[in-house]
């Protein structure tokens, strides 16, 4: 198998923003949808739908109504959402320091939420849970966390006649827990690890039979002990059905709950079950970053890889896991493995994705580190202009959202990207933040360069557009780490000496002074000369 970074030729559309603690699930074999999440201290209610067949990814517009006159469910992670049929379930989570205990239903095919009112033993509110399907119409739901203590309990809900009912279940059973993985195997419920009372991560597997009518099997757990190479206690991880094995990724461990002084996992462990043992999972080229509380989702022959957090990030990268004949780990062999393994799917002006030749890049690598450092598209003399669509730029998206607030729904993003523009029109220099400048310079570079590019850009000593006589181009260019140059023409002007933590590629709007600089960690060394270019 093969880990292949997505890139730009593998969707269209708007790609879901950045999350941990969301759920994604495969409705039918026609589309995966992802809901919830937190990112940036904020919890999240949009809908990102990935339509399998047109390789496209869109928010569709949902309607519905709750028992509040709400729309749709209220922001949420760390919850349960489990597909039967076109419809998705979800029960729970947590908002806040609230944990919910609420149940809705989407209907995706008209894209209808609705708040069901159930009967029979309701459980309790809780976050962490994990659930699975029951063929084709009840859903079992295990353990998680109610804010006081971990939970044990059982529940299965008939969803054609909203009853839950609390399994009774004798013998011996798995300490309570959270943050683990349920998946259902043929007649069996088989959850795996979790966080438990006390504290331990655990690595223990256990099998639930007595879940379907037909068999008249009288419900019990059995712990199960398999040979092979079993995963180390985790949680937060990921466990996949995929046709004779299920595929576990990911996860973190060891004292401290989602603490950055967690292990955080990148490996893939299956469980055959055929051979009935564990494997590990070998496979090829750069690896996704360690995570938890990811989603991961098996279309076809192929998995897909989307977000989580590491102790300190919060991701929002997508990934294949691919067999070795798949068309994406093809697509690899006349790449460049450097290139591919910094890939943020970057595309140039012309609208083709960035190369670099193999001679150039011992020249280039400044510049390259001061990309990698940055997260932001840099352009040297002898290189073209790079271009990061706006789908794509994750902290443009997030400050969009966040400064829309209540106002505008979050699943609207083309209209919280216009409030975001609309408020850094009318703002003073004084009165933007330092977060909001690397996405500001990205944005800035788009519209400019969107409205006034044409055919060709001369990359030598200046960049030129014949077609646009009598144009004006200021540069920015970083001499070193303490002093920062205005180029105007054949003139440099020293404007502003900055401390060493101080770097300023920054072309600005007309009305802002030239002191206004952004802020980012840089280290004394060799001269970087950055250049970007812009119309006054």
């Amino acid at each position: 198998m093969h880990w292949v970074k997505a890139d730009s030729s593998d969707f269209s559309g708007n790609l879901p923003l950045p999350r941990s603690g969301h759920t994604a699930v495969n409705v039918g074999k026609s589309k995966v949808v992802i809901f919830g999440g937190f990112a940036d201290r904020r919890f999240l209610d949009d809908i990102s739908v990935y339509d399998i067949e047109n390789k496209l990814w869109f928010t569709p517009y949902c309607t519905g109504s709750g028992s509040d006159g709400q729309a749709g469910p209220s922001p949420r992670a760390f919850h349960v959402a489990v597909a039967i049929d076109c419809n998705m379930f979800i029960f729970g989570g947590r908002t806040g320091s609230k944990r919910l205990g609420d149940f809705w239903m989407l209907d995706t095919d008209i894209w209808q939420w609705s708040e069901l009112t159930s009967y029979g033993d309701l459980p309790s509110p809780r976050e962490f849970a994990a659930a699975s399907a029951i063929g084709n119409r009840k859903i079992v739901m295990h353990g998680g966390w109610d804010g006081k203590k971990w939970l044990s309990d059982v529940y299965i809900l008939d969803t054609i006649s909203l009853e839950w009912m609390e399994l009774s279940i004798s013998g011996s059973a798995p300490p309570p827990r959270c943050g683990h993985s349920a998946t259902m195997v043929e007649k069996r419920l088989l959850i795996f690890g979790g966080r438990g009372g006390g504290g331990p991560i655990m690595g223990d597997l256990w099998a639930l039979k007595g879940l379907i009518e037909e068999e008249n099997e009288t419900p019990g757990w059995t712990q199960l002990k398999l040979p092979g190479q079993a995963p180390s206690p985790r949680c937060g991880h990921t466990v996949t059905s995929g046709g004779h094995y299920l595929l576990l990724f990911g996860g973190h461990g060891t004292g401290g709950w989602l603490s950055r002084y967690d292990i955080y996992h990148n490996d893939c462990i299956i469980l055959d079950r055929v051979s009935v043992q564990w494997k590990l999972l070998t496979t090829s080229n750069a690896l996704p970053l360690p995570r938890a509380y990811h989603s991961m989702t098996c279309i076809g022959a192929r998995y897909l890889l989307f977000g989580g957090f590491d102790g300190k990030s919060t991701f929002g990268d997508l990934w294949w896991l691919v067999p070795e004949d798949d068309s994406i780990a093809k697509r690899l062999v006349s790449a460049p493995p450097d290139i591919l393994s910094e890939s943020k799917s970057v595309t140039t002006l012309s609208g083709s994705p960035e190369s670099s030749p193999k001679e150039s890049q011992t020249e280039q690598a400044p510049i390259l580190e001061l990309q990698k450092r940055l997260g932001i598209s840099i352009s040297s003399s002898k290189a073209q202009v790079n271009l990061v669509d706006e789908m794509e730029d994750k902290e443009l998206h997030e400050l969009s959202s966040r400064l829309a607030g209540e106002t505008l729904p979050t699943r609207d993003q083309f209209a919280c990207i216009q409030a975001l523009r609309d408020h850094w029109r009318r703002s003073s220099e004084s009165s933007i933040q330092l977060q909001e400048l690397g996405p500001l310079l990205r944005d800035y570079q788009r519209l400019i360069i969107h409205k006034y590019f044409r055919k060709n850009i001369v990359s030598n000593s200046q960049f030129t557009t014949p077609n646009l006589p009598g144009e004006d181009y200021c540069f920015f260019h970083l001499k070193n780490a303490s002093l920062v140059w205005h180029q105007e023409g054949d003139d440099h002007v020293r404007v502003s000496s900055l401390p060493l933590r101080s770097f300023s590629p920054f072309p600005l709007p007309h009305h802002w002074s030239h002191q206004r600089v952004l802020q980012r960690p840089f280290s004394e060394g060799s001269e970087v000369r950055v250049r970007f270019w812009c119309r006054w």
